[in-house]
């Protein structure tokens, strides 16, 4: 990672982890002795809305806004807001998808049409029912954002390791969730 800035978007909708994804994520960086940035960007949250988080870290970092095509990872929490970091795809973007979809009103693509058009950008793409593997095995769906990242890990998608997460996980939640975000992180191998 030299002198070059590791980019994650990290796409959803409001209520689903996002800004937990992103303190903890920061603080793994942090810990590193990284520079960090990030920027938030909310939809109606409140109410299920789209919303957006950047994160950049590296040797120095100027600017919270991922620039486009220069994402190294998208993780997204659900399906349809994957389409949200395709502007900041490129050929080795790697993507994390939950292939879950968010009850909405009127027309919506399908997770075929969604992949299509990430395949039009890069082929380094995994999708998994990461939110239906967390309700079965832990009996909670709070955690799914976690368990994507202990997956994107496995995949040497992100340049942290689990026990850096772990660390960060311990300093930035409160010690009651600790045990589930941490069976969370380690739910998923493949």
């Amino acid at each position: 990672m030299a002198n070059k800035n590791f980019n994650i978007v990290i796409t959803g909708v409001g209520g689903q982890g996002l800004i937990t994804l992103l303190d903890v994520i920061s603080k793994a960086a942090f810990n590193k002795g990284l520079d960090i940035k990030t920027s938030e960007l909310h939809g109606l949250s409140q109410r299920g809305g789209s919303v957006g988080v950047y994160i950049r870290f590296g040797k120095k970092v100027y600017s919270p806004m991922v620039p486009k095509t220069q994402a190294n990872l998208v993780l997204a929490l659900e399906f349809q807001e994957a389409l949200g970091g395709l502007e900041f795809a490129n050929k080795n973007t790697v993507f994390v998808i939950n292939n879950y979809q968010t009850p909405t009103l009127g027309e919506s693509a399908s997770l075929k049409q969604v992949e299509d058009n990430i395949k039009l950008a890069t082929n380094k793409i995994f999708t998994m029912p990461f939110l239906s593997i967390c309700e079965k095995e832990l009996d909670n769906s709070v955690v799914v954002g976690v368990a994507m990242l202990g997956f994107a890990i496995e995949k040497q998608a992100l340049p942290l390791t689990k026990e850096e997460i772990i660390e960060a996980i311990k300093e930035t939640m409160p010690e009651k969730f600790w045990e589930l975000n941490l069976k969370a992180l380690e739910l998923i191998k493949e």
